[in-house]
């Protein structure tokens, strides 16, 4: 006893000492970054106090006469769209608002009308600093990227339905000319875009449309860092499937149906309704402080047929990541709502046609996410029953059987064999299965990748208030750390700590039912896995850990 009581009161100390460890290091770093924050803005002063005035602003000048004639001498054939002045025009239906840009004849920004960002309580935009464009041949030795030319906007028309049709138009002087048709339907994320070139045989090389977007996506989640973690590219290669999250690049081998640049909860898809030939994708995920979640460069071809005027159908879709939104766009982009891949494909089942189904009808009649999880949760564990009322049985049994066991091992002392075949011996009497109580923890496996991938995606939780947090698909903070702890981090979740307790308590009971042991690393062990619960849970979705709870204090009952 005395060695357990040592050995105990040296854990709590070394938890002591981490925490020290941590908080001092932490602390140590800021004041480092500080200083050296310090540094560099006193040596930017010191340089920007050694330009003159003058030659700053001759530098200016001289940088837009530059910039001026080189636009104009890549422009070629099309001069007088080298320099212009940006136009822009706004267009909005029920769900959107689509900013475009004369320059480039592009988009500039979406604004989701029925999402707000976690960041400022401001609609979420998409596709702010996003470049959309295509190389032409402006001159028998100049090209130029459409982004850098001033198309020609045409006024909107309003069509009977709700439909609103933008164009613009570009024309060079040798009668070559580009029109881009943009249709917004009245309460759809997905927008038409129709690319209509006139001369395509001197316009493109080879008969070859060069597609390049360059896009950039920035915090619309509680944290950066994790919203990061849930961004990835995803793609339909040869009407397949398949996305880099790990890797940076890709380089595409078969025709490319649509390219999406994912968030957690949104994404911006390029749609090529007669497929991309060829192309790659170079993914760069951001590692800083800043509000930047990863950029994205992505090349794409179509090859041409030979005929001096072409039509591309493109789709551009702006919006959610919801499951029953994206099944109706694109074949393949329901997809992007990971509900489980790779090594845990096997749960996307399991939440495609019973956890999500389940959901959904309780969220049909119960407006409180929160008691959805709860009923969630209930209809999981009455599943699950027949499978774990056996297990539950044997753990009682060997519980009742306790006193007999420690008979026996007090009666066969150090001969552990001898003491294995009389406990078997009496196992076999009383009907119980020593591995019983596994079956509980094996059926917890699946289930949580499960509601994992499916919580994580969700984003019918996203901003959902219940009890003390106010967001469902995030983790819920009742108090903010001074210091970031290694795999914790700055924050304490509260339902991470009730599921922590939870667990823990169920480990007390199980430990009352088994067989004293004098090993103290084999008496601890059901304690250590509450323990990892802790970092593992903390910066988990508050619905993830609200369901862990509730199924722990069924167990427990």
């Amino acid at each position: 006893m005395k060695t357990d009581k040592n050995t105990v009161i040296g854990f709590v100390l070394l938890g002591l000492l981490f925490f020290l460890y941590f908080w001092y290091s932490n602390k140590q770093q800021n004041e480092l970054l500080v200083v050296k924050q310090r540094q560099e803005d006193s040596l930017r002063r010191v340089s920007a106090a050694n330009i003159k005035p003058q030659d700053t602003v001759t530098a200016r000048i001289d940088s837009l006469k530059r910039d001026s004639a080189v636009r104009v001498s890549t422009a070629g054939d099309f001069t007088t769209a080298a320099n212009g002045t940006e136009q822009l025009l706004s267009v909005e239906n029920k769900v959107m608002k689509i900013t475009f840009t004369s320059k480039g004849a592009r988009i500039k920004s979406v604004e989701l009308k029925n999402y707000k960002s976690a960041v400022n309580g401001k609609p979420v935009i998409l596709s702010e600093k996003d470049q959309l464009g295509y190389s032409v041949n402006t001159s028998a030795n100049q090209s130029s990227q459409t982004t850098n030319l001033f198309f020609t906007a045409l006024p909107p028309v309003l069509q009977a339905d709700g439909t609103q049709v933008i164009g613009f138009t570009l024309t060079a002087s040798g009668g070559q000319q580009i029109t881009h048709q943009y249709i917004i339907k009245p309460d759809a994320y997905m927008i038409d875009w129709n690319l209509g070139i006139t001369g395509a045989d001197k316009l493109l090389s080879q008969g070859v449309l060069n597609v390049q977007w360059k896009a950039e996506t920035f915090q619309l989640e509680k944290t950066a860092e994790y919203e990061r973690q849930m961004s990835n590219i995803c793609f339909s290669e040869g009407n397949e499937f398949d996305y880099i999250s790990a890797k940076s690049e890709r380089i595409f081998e078969k025709p490319i149906q649509w390219v999406s640049v994912v968030q957690q909860f949104f994404n911006t898809t390029l749609i090529a309704k007669n497929s991309f030939n060829s192309g790659q994708v170079q993914w760069i995920r951001k590692t800083d402080s800043s509000n930047a979640l990863a950029t994205t460069d992505v090349t794409l071809q179509i090859k041409m047929a030979a005929a001096s005027a072409v039509n591309v159908p493109f789709q551009l879709y702006f919006g959610p990541s919801d499951y029953a939104i994206l099944k109706k766009q694109a074949p393949e982009m329901d997809k992007i709502v990971n509900l489980g891949r790779d090594m845990y494909s096997f749960v996307r089942p399991i939440n495609k046609y019973i956890i999500m189904s389940v959901f959904d009808f309780f969220a049909g009649f119960v407006k409180n996410y929160g008691w959805v999880v709860l009923l969630l949760t209930l209809f999981i564990r009455l599943v699950t029953a027949p499978l774990t009322y056996s297990s539950y049985l044997s753990g009682a049994k060997m519980k009742v059987l306790r006193p007999e066991l420690d008979i026996l091992k007090k009666k066969f002392g150090t001969d552990q064999q001898g003491f294995a075949m009389e406990q078997m011996k009496l196992f076999r009497e009383a009907g119980v299965n020593p591995l019983g109580g596994c079956i509980p923890a094996l059926l917890q496996i699946p289930i949580f990748f499960a509601l994992y991938s499916f919580f994580n995606s969700n984003i019918a939780l996203r901003g959902q208030a219940f009890l003390w947090t106010n967001d469902l698909s995030s983790y819920d903070s009742i108090a903010h750390l001074p210091f970031n702890i290694p795999a914790f981090g700055d924050h304490i979740s509260l339902f991470t700590i009730t599921a922590v307790i939870t667990s823990f308590l169920i480990s007390i009971y199980n430990m009352s039912m088994t067989p004293t042991q004098d090993n103290p690393a084999l008496k601890y062990m059901p304690y250590i896995f509450p323990f990892m619960l802790l970092f593992i849970f903390n910066k988990l979705p508050s619905a993830l850990t609200w369901y862990y709870t509730v199924s722990n204090i069924i167990t427990l009952g």
